[in-house]
């Protein structure tokens, strides 16, 4: 059975919206564009 006193205490809320926004944006992420930019540019 679950201890609802002791998972109360291990609950940790979730970002915001605008948090979540700016923990993206701060990480330089390589998506699908900068992959096939990088194949063609390796091409010519």
């Amino acid at each position: 059975m679950l201890d609802f006193d002791e998972e109360l205490k291990k609950f940790q809320p979730s970002l915001e919206v605008e948090d979540v926004e700016d923990a993206v944006y701060q990480d330089d992420l390589t998506d699908m564009t900068d992959i096939l930019k990088e194949v063609i540019e390796n091409i010519k």
